[in-house]
């Protein structure tokens, strides 16, 4: 296999940072080592019916698997032609180019999905999740306990956000009430919530614009690295294993291209795997240093990839469950139907900005069938090992654990 100069030069920056190249360089053998580690040695069967792939992506560890796949030449190898992802700034950004089909596949907030899905009723599919857990809720330093946000303003990425979901689970808990409009009382124990774009989280919290926020990383680790702030509650600490985005693509392609859908979730999660079991790695591929997919710091990428110390994250209560065997962020591709329909009942009682009526006409089981496509999934994971090698139940079932 020849490598592009783009692939080429992309490890060429990460030996320079001192990566270790050997997984990267997996795709140009097609040894059973290479195999074991999950990159896929030959292109998928069939003929793909169409092979330019358009990705949009927010600047955070979320979209790693996306971009990972375009960094590793995963695409290139599964036979798609890929420019480097588009970077957005908002959500809206992300759902107005996915929707205007100025791209084929973003990842999405999960409720964003169900949103679009069941409310504006846009024609997308649900093929795989993008990653679980990589979310917090980041506070000022003089904070010390959900109870103090009392009177204050939190920021969220989106309403329609597990991000949203959890905080308002972890205010419920304290006998907070949460406001989307009106100031905040410390007295009538109200916590007023504001959308924010990601990027603008971290100054906000540095000029006291917002006593918090609660978003995916790397924006808690940068908060942390730069000492603006502290985490004090991991989302995957609240929900285990929940997933965060998933990464959507358009019905018409997902139902008249199969082998151009499968081709992309192939690509996604060989990303995924390699991602699981090169952390460190892959931080530096997702940086300046290797391919220059996401702003932040090294420093901070590596710590949102890595760094979830029991040590300091237990006697703080940033972890309250260290008996539950997660990470700070977690890779895997197939879809739970079990959390599609936990998160609808879970976002019937979460305060939004809006109308959320549509809500209450949906059946959670059928919700997930209409939304998901999930044999995309489970023939990537075939084709890379199976279940064991993303540490998933070999029966494609688990059962929702939520401690607040």
């Amino acid at each position: 296999m020849t490598i592009s100069r783009r692939r080429f030069m992309q490890l060429s920056a990460l030996a320079g940072a001192g990566a270790v190249l050997s997984p990267l360089l997996a795709g140009c053998n097609s040894s059973e080592e290479t195999a074991s580690e999950g990159s896929a040695t030959t292109n998928i069967s069939g003929n793909l019916e169409k092979d330019v792939l358009k990705v949009g992506y927010l600047p955070i560890t979320d979209a790693a698997p996306l971009l990972l796949a375009h960094g590793m030449g995963a695409y290139e190898k599964n036979g798609l032609s890929v420019e480097k992802p588009t970077l957005m700034r908002s959500w809206n950004t992300v759902a107005e180019a996915f929707q205007s089909k100025q791209v084929d596949i973003v990842h999405l907030l999960m409720p964003m999905a169900v949103w679009l899905r069941f409310s504006k009723n846009f024609p997308l599919k649900l093929i795989a999740w993008d990653h679980m857990d990589g979310s917090a809720l980041t506070v000022k330093d003089n904070i010390n306990s959900v109870s103090e946000l009392a009177g204050t303003t939190v920021a969220i990425p989106y309403w329609y956000s597990i991000h949203n979901v959890v905080l308002q689970k972890l205010l419920r808990k304290e006998g907070l009430t949460p406001l989307t409009i009106g100031n905040p009382s410390k007295s009538d124990r109200t916590v007023k919530l504001i959308v924010m774009p990601p990027p603008d989280m971290p100054v906000a919290l540095s000029n006291n614009s917002i006593s918090g926020y609660i978003v995916a990383d790397p924006f808690n680790a940068v908060a942390e690295v730069n000492n603006i702030g502290k985490v004090l509650r991991f989302t995957g600490d609240v929900w285990y294993k929940h997933a965060c985005c998933v990464a959507v693509m358009h019905e018409d392609d997902v139902t008249n291209r199969p082998n151009f859908t499968q081709a992309v979730v192939n690509s996604i999660a060989e990303a995924q795997l390699y991602a699981t079991n090169n952390k460190v790695e892959a931080a530096k591929l997702l940086s300046k240093d290797g391919g220059n997919y996401l702003p932040q710091p090294l420093k901070a990428i590596e710590h949102a990839m890595t760094h979830y110390d029991h040590n300091e994250y237990v006697p703080s209560g940033a972890i309250t469950h260290p008996d539950w065997d997660n990470e700070r962020i977690g890779f895997q591709p197939f879809p739970f139907p079990s959390y599609t329909e936990e998160l609808i009942k879970s976002l019937r009682e979460t305060v939004v900005e809006g109308d959320n009526s549509f809500l209450e006409k949906l059946d959670p089981k059928t919700a997930h069938q209409d939304l998901v496509n999930d044999s995309f999934a489970k023939a990537a994971i075939q084709k890379l090992g199976g279940t064991g090698k993303f540490n998933i139940p070999e029966d494609y079932t688990r059962t929702e654990l939520i401690k607040v």
